[in-house]
């Protein structure tokens, strides 16, 4: 009988972390004309910005309702995947399934101008990513590992990261399109790299959310209203991005007037970090402690909901307050006295 255990699979290595330099580079490619594969959310978004940045632009989605939303914009729509690869010389995938990649890559290999370059943004398993690497290559197509980091509504405001890794010198290639939809962009090297720090990002938003929640409900406990809360905490210590971005969705339940990230799609990302956590062997007893908050946002109905809906979760889990707290009734303006 074998007493020996299966080595820990490794996990790619981080050859070079840069930042970008906003000047173009000596490698950086002209592209002028992108396809964007996905046009939900964060898929429309970019495309948007892309536009506005006077790329032209051709999409495809499943969806008529995204495809006329795209062409209300400026977008040129398509048929098919492979019709958005025969016009594009890149390709930004934004995709919900890890089939849906799997799709789309059987797709390019069918038919697709070799040299194309693919722009894989959805938050998915990266053995799944790398399989689809796989399938793409034998056609010539070389495909790139580059979640995001933000929100849908940070998508809309170009307000978005790239963690981009895969062949170093594609990347660099790339920098006036990853500046075309976001704020900044990084080359992490190997491929997988950019999933692993997506996951490491996602771990904090889970954490960040959750937290931002709980400070929110006891600020309303005290009579201090959500509101005012945001304003004076963001500028402090306890500032964070997921209190400027999912805390005013914490008043008035905004969480089901607007839908930066559902609860449902959020699961998916959920069970990834922790799977990433089970596999390196690391504890997380802060991280683990938010899936029932998750999951109870899910069995209350919020799973169409934007993730604020935690806030509701924890208030419904809080006994109600018996004492009264003062109100606040200033304006959450701070004053500062200029030392003489």
């Amino acid at each position: 009988m074998n007493t020996k255990s299966n080595p820990k699979p490794k996990s790619p290595k981080l050859n070079k972390v840069k930042a970008t330099n906003t000047k173009p580079s000596k490698s950086e490619a002209n592209f002028t004309r992108l396809g964007v594969i996905g046009l939900g959310i964060m898929g429309s978004a970019m495309g948007t910005n892309l536009i506005k940045a006077g790329f032209e632009v051709c999409g495809f989605d499943p969806s008529e309702q995204a495809l006329k939303a795209f062409k209300k914009v400026g977008g040129q729509t398509r048929s098919d995947t492979q019709s958005v690869a025969k016009d594009a010389q890149v390709l930004i995938t934004s995709l919900p399934s890890a089939a849906a990649l799997l799709a789309t890559a059987h797709a390019l290999s069918a038919k697709a101008n070799k040299g194309l370059i693919v722009i894989e943004t959805s938050t998915l398993d990266v053995e799944d990513k790398r399989k689809a690497r796989d399938i793409m290559q034998a056609a010539g197509v070389t495909l790139l590992d580059c979640p995001l980091s933000g929100t849908g509504a940070q998508a809309a405001r170009k307000d978005l990261t790239v963690y981009a890794s895969g062949p170093s010198k594609v990347v660099d290639s790339l920098s006036s399109v990853f500046e075309g939809f976001s704020k900044a962009h990084f080359n992490l090297g190997e491929f997988g790299n950019g999933m692993n720090m997506k996951l490491m990002a996602n771990l904090l938003v889970a954490i960040h959310n959750v937290s931002t929640a709980e400070a929110l409900l006891l600020g309303e406990r005290f009579g201090i209203p959500v509101s005012t809360a945001v304003k004076v905490l963001s500028d402090g210590a306890g500032g964070s991005r997921m209190l400027q971005i999912r805390g005013p969705l914490m008043e008035r339940e905004g969480w089901a007037k607007e839908i930066t990230m559902k609860v449902e799609v959020w699961q998916k990302d959920m069970k990834l970090i922790s799977e990433a956590l089970n596999r390196e062997r690391v504890a997380a007893p802060i991280f683990n402690a938010t899936i029932a908050v998750y999951n109870g946002a899910m069995g209350m109905g919020h799973e169409k909901n934007d993730t604020a809906a935690v806030f509701d979760v924890l208030q419904k889990m809080s006994s109600k307050n018996t004492t009264k707290s003062p109100k606040v009734t200033g304006n959450g303006k701070s004053k500062v006295k200029n030392k003489k």
